[in-house]
């Protein structure tokens, strides 16, 4: 959770830096954009001291320290598997590129769509797969297949040299423990919010 509140307070210090504000302190931050100080306070000193008293934090400072913690000081080649309407909404999603990953090969098995380029990323076979990823440096991937696909599609990427997924299929998968696994259930998330919703109303 601390580290997916530093990927909030990168954001928010993004925001600052196109508002020009150069310093801002905690409870300003917090106020702006309805954080809790003492918790924003609480994570940044627990990664170090960023802060200046009498003055807060220096913005531009600080989101480039937040940005190195988090690895977005360099670049993450990321292949996308899957181009279905799932699939072509991530690749078009430009807030991935604003923050260091660029989908570098797109895999998809579909005859209409292999073997060409979408805005000069190259579509290629499931079975060339593994080549795409070892030739271009690839250590993260996005799955956006079927479920019923996801294992078999994982299992592949794994055997490439994948070292963290992004799992957009309704499927849970299995991945060794030297691999991360995040799983985005756009369905699950629904049914939370339904869940409260109901509650509410009995």
């Amino acid at each position: 959770m601390t580290i997916h509140r530093l990927s909030v307070y990168t954001r928010c210090l993004l925001q600052l830096e196109e508002d020009g504000v150069k310093t801002i302190s905690s409870q300003e931050m917090a106020d702006r954009f309805n954080l809790n100080s003492a918790q924003v306070r609480k994570d940044l000193a627990y990664f170090g001291e960023f802060g200046v008293r009498g003055i807060g934090y220096y913005v531009a400072g600080l989101k480039a320290e937040l940005q190195r913690i988090l690895g977005l000081d360099r670049q993450w080649p990321v292949v996308l598997v899957g181009f279905g309407n799932l699939g072509s909404a991530l690749f078009h999603y430009k807030a991935f590129g604003r923050q260091g990953f660029r989908i570098a090969a797109i895999v998809d098995d579909d005859p209409a769509k292999v073997a060409r380029e979408v805005e000069s990323v190259p579509v290629v076979h499931s079975r060339d797969m593994a080549r795409e990823v070892k030739s271009r440096g690839i250590q993260i991937a996005i799955v956006a297949v079927p479920g019923e696909a996801a294992q078999d599609v994982t299992d592949k990427l794994v055997t490439a040299g994948i070292r963290a997924i992004l799992n957009f299929a309704p499927a849970r998968l299995k991945v060794p423990r030297e691999v991360r696994l995040k799983n985005v259930d756009l369905s699950i998330e629904l049914e939370t919010l339904s869940f409260y919703l109901a509650q509410g109303a009995r």
